[in-house]
């Protein structure tokens, strides 16, 4: 019984200091066990929030959102608005290739108004008006063939301006505030008259200026060619009316240009200051049809020129030429180009070529050296004479710079007058 009772003593003294060892160990299984369920809830928290922000899961697996589901007015909303930007996108599209095509219709319809501005393309357009009245002279028949010799349009009609010649043409663009039925009338006029009509012109001038008749109501009673290119001059603004008197060989050499000045010589004159001042009205004296031929077919041939230089040209600086011999001389920082400038300021005289300008800088490279030279000659002849004796390099024999263009020179550099005239 006792030691029975030993026995259980010591399981219990055991049992006793293992449950005393074990103490904390329990106490840190605790602690971890309390950690762990705070991690747990953490975690719990955490895939909360990102389930209320990116969505949950339903217990079938399906992910249901957390937003607000649209209603079917903003979804069609959005796809009008898409449709809306789909469609600007191809406007602005169609637009530019539109523009585009726009661009090369003016590129091409300029280049074929280019082509046919051309006076050898331009010509073909003009049409000459003659007047029937003309075809009285059996000289105009030579005119007539020259016309159908180069293929020029030209027309037999009775209105206008007696015995005259004008030109007309095609209008390239109906635009053109000139035109009329698709034609534009050119201001240049002809007026071909004989010797014995324009002496009747010069009679009636006469007659009518006697009566001391008002320049505006002047030729109103005149039975001539006067009182129809009165009328003319009148009715239509802006032509140019050139007359030519068709002359004999013998009036040529003398009546025309030797004869003492008698009364009859002074009225023709007056005439033709009048018609010059008063009207703008030129007058050429020519012999028979053969020069008045040659007269139509040069000015024929300048008016079909005409739009084309004006097309070309630069009405901004027309003045300004073309070529590097035009251009100006660049001048570096070390000098380099001063020489050539020098030389160019000699060139820019009358009658000075390059060979020559280029002698006087090759004997005195400045201006100051020139000076100079001038200085230390003691009279004034020396001075004018200093650069006459230079030989100018250059042609098919050698030459000098001669006495006229020294004295040029000299004058230049010497003078104290600004007004002074160097030729």
């Amino acid at each position: 019984m006792s030691a029975v009772h030993r026995a259980n003593a010591w399981e219990i003294s055991d049992s006793e200091n293992e449950s005393d060892e074990n103490k904390p160990s329990s106490s840190t299984s605790s602690s971890c066990v309390i950690l762990d369920q705070d991690s747990s809830i953490n975690e719990t928290h955490t895939s909360a929030s990102a389930r209320a922000e990116h969505g949950s899961i339903n217990a079938d697996g399906v992910k249901i959102s957390g937003r607000r589901r649209r209603t079917r007015e903003e979804v069609q909303e959005e796809l009008d608005m898409r449709k809306a930007a789909k469609e600007r996108r191809r406007e602005e599209k169609d637009k530019l290739k539109e523009e585009k095509l726009q661009e090369q219709q003016r590129r091409k319809e300029a280049a074929e108004r280019l082509i046919l501005l051309k006076p050898e393309n331009f010509i073909k357009s003009l049409t000459a008006h003659i007047h029937a009245v003309l075809l009285r002279d059996a000289g105009c028949d030579e005119l007539l063939r020259t016309l159908d010799g180069m293929q020029w349009r030209n027309r037999i009609e009775n209105q206008g301006l007696p015995n005259s010649i004008c030109w007309t043409r095609q209008a390239f663009q109906q635009t053109e505030g000139e035109a009329i039925n698709g034609v534009i009338e050119e201001d240049q006029v002809l007026m071909v008259i004989s010797h014995n009509e324009f002496e009747h012109m010069v009679m009636s001038h006469k007659t009518v200026t006697n009566q001391s008749t008002l320049i505006g109501d002047m030729y109103e009673g005149a039975e001539s060619l006067l009182q129809h290119l009165s009328k003319y001059l009148t009715r239509t603004a802006g032509k140019v009316v050139t007359i030519l008197v068709m002359i004999s060989h013998q009036q040529r050499s003398g009546s025309w240009g030797e004869d003492d000045f008698d009364q009859h010589h002074l009225d023709r004159e007056e005439l033709l200051v009048h018609l010059q001042v008063y009207w703008n009205v030129a007058v050429h004296f020519l012999l028979g049809w053969q020069e008045v031929t040659d007269h139509v077919v040069a000015l024929t041939k300048a008016l079909s020129k005409r739009p084309y230089k004006a097309l070309c040209g630069d009405p901004d600086l027309g003045f300004c030429m073309d070529g590097s011999w035009s251009a100006g001389v660049r001048v570096d920082r070390d000098g380099h180009g001063l020489a050539q400038v020098w030389t160019r300021q000699i060139q820019q005289l009358n009658r000075v070529s390059p060979a020559m300008a280029k002698a006087v800088t090759s004997a005195y490279p400045s201006p100051s050296l020139m000076l100079k030279a001038y200085e230390e000659l003691p009279s004034e002849e020396e001075r004018r004479r200093l650069l006459a004796d230079l030989t100018v390099v250059g042609g098919a024999k050698e030459r000098r710079v001669g006495p006229e263009l020294a004295g040029r020179i000299h004058r230049l550099f010497t003078s104290h007058n600004p007004h002074l005239l160097l030729d």
